[in-house]
């Protein structure tokens, strides 16, 4: 496959060009492209040079290649899961049977819901009001490496679909997808300019685009850190953001609720070998439940089967790279220092070798310690106990950050009075993971800043204008 940037409808190569590993063997799988300031401003220009003319396109128009892309997503279904599982180390079966059909679910949705989109008209004192989203201009979009394509087009679909043109920045780590929706679209008929893929590492060709003058929003998945460098470059331009960032999401579990439920959920955690920034790895239970919870737990998560993620019968595949297989055991070992307890796992999965980490659960954490307070981002959760709902939420809102909270109980009362409290974008009910893009997504705290889905989605990529009218002379 062709790994080189894709600006303004064409391939284009750098000098310089990455290796790209796989984490299921260390594999090479390519040379990519490896774009710096000069890549950047090409991209920016053939973006804002297509702009004016994607940006008079019919919302018909637009509507109907966005379902074009995602037709072309679902012939291509098998192959995109096999490249992005061989490139970031998820299950093949959660590509086949779920994050691409979201993928192509994201198209799709985002050009119906374009077709909808409109309030209808108010009066004030006789003058109407008449609210329209302007497309913005251009859109830099920063995307993560945990689920890159998904990811990737829960931006790109309601940018593109706002009358915006797109460049995006697909992480280094898993870039391969990236170029092949680069085909995609130019299949689909989308006009050349209007997306456009810059590879590379972050530290070399971000600046230059987040920083550009000509770039009108930004969106980014990922760190705190980056996050902070991105806002800075963005500032001199005053640069709107949309930030999803950490999470150390909560999972409390009630002595009233279905502890098999709860125990299932737990499990649930050690999705995407716990790669996952909604992951509820803080799991909190009630003392007089903790014991059967715990037992039930263990029952079930050392069933698991690590392994090849190509494997259909797996169900945890590798670390995405050695820096943050040793990036989580650096926390585990830690926090076992400081005296927390591994009663599941513990370390590397010595039997794979290679970037498996075994799912592991710790117990006997200080309060405030680093294991409970920053985020791992692998199969690492940890086991507190409470006495009462007001300590529950106390102990649940006690990091930094606000991205998402699962609470388990069989008392409806208390599920609202505790999700009311509890400090997250959003909040399960005995369920996880629940996503309607309808919905606003969003985290709180150092989660992140904004809102996207439905409308959300529209209020950041587009210019929200208010035209008000006096009446006008019979």
């Amino acid at each position: 496959m062709n790994v080189d940037h894709w600006i303004g409808g064409e391939r284009v190569p750098s000098a310089e060009r990455f290796e790209d590993h796989s984490p299921i063997d260390g594999s090479v799988l390519a040379h990519v492209a490896r774009g710096g300031q000069d890549e950047a401003a090409l991209a920016v220009r053939a973006a804002a040079g297509a702009f004016p003319a994607w940006a008079r396109t019919s919302r018909d128009e637009r509507a109907r290649l966005l379902h074009a892309i995602s037709d072309g997503v679902e012939r291509r279904t098998e192959e995109l899961a096999m490249v992005e599982t061989t490139d970031n180390g998820a299950l093949l079966r959660s590509h086949l049977r779920g994050v691409m059909p979201r993928v192509a679910h994201n198209f799709r949705f985002f050009a119906d819901w374009l077709l909808g989109l409109g309030r209808d008209d108010f009066d004030t004192r006789g003058h109407a009001n008449h609210v329209s989203w302007d497309p913005a201009g251009v859109a830099v979009l920063v995307t993560p490496w945990n689920a890159p394509l998904m990811l990737a087009t829960w931006k790109i679909a309601p940018a593109l679909a706002a009358g915006n043109t797109v460049v995006l920045k697909p992480a280094e780590w898993s870039p391969l997808t990236a170029s092949l929706l680069a085909d995609i679209t130019a299949e689909a008929g989308l006009p050349d300019g209007v997306f456009n893929v810059v590879q590379g590492y972050g530290a070399e060709v971000g600046p230059p685009l987040t920083g550009h003058p000509e770039v009108r929003r930004i969106s980014f998945t990922g760190s705190v850190a980056t996050a902070r460098t991105i806002a800075a470059s963005a500032a001199p331009n005053l640069t709107p953001l949309s930030l999803e960032l950490g999470g150390k999401s909560p999972l409390l579990v009630f002595a009233d609720s279905d502890l098999d439920l709860a125990a299932d959920l737990a499990v649930e955690q050690y999705d995407n070998a716990g790669q996952v920034c909604l992951a509820a790895v803080r799991l909190l239970v009630e003392e007089s439940v903790a014991a059967d919870f715990l037992e039930r737990f263990l029952a079930r998560a050392s069933a698991l089967r690590q392994g090849d993620p190509r494997d259909l019968d797996t169900d945890l595949g590798p670390q995405i790279h050695p820096r943050q297989f040793g990036k989580i055991d650096g926390f585990v070992r830690r926090a076992v220092a400081e005296g927390a307890s591994p009663v599941l796992g513990g370390g590397p999965n010595r039997d794979l070798g290679g970037l498996y980490y075994q799912p592991t659960l710790l117990t006997g954490a200080k309060p405030g310690s680093e294991i409970l307070t920053e985020e791992v981002f692998g199969p690492v959760l940890t086991l507190q106990t409470f006495a009462d709902e007001e300590e529950a939420v106390a102990m649940a809102n006690s990091t930094d950050y606000g991205l998402a909270a699962t609470l388990v109980t069989g008392s409806p009362a208390r599920a609202r009075r505790v999700s009311a409290r509890l400090v997250a974008g959003t909040v399960w009910v005995n369920c996880f993971f629940v996503r309607d893009l309808r919905a606003p997504f969003g985290g709180a705290r150092r989660s992140g800043v904004g809102r996207e889905g439905g409308d959300w989605s529209f209020d950041f990529y587009c210019d929200v204008k208010n035209t008000v009218s006096a009446p006008w002379a019979r």
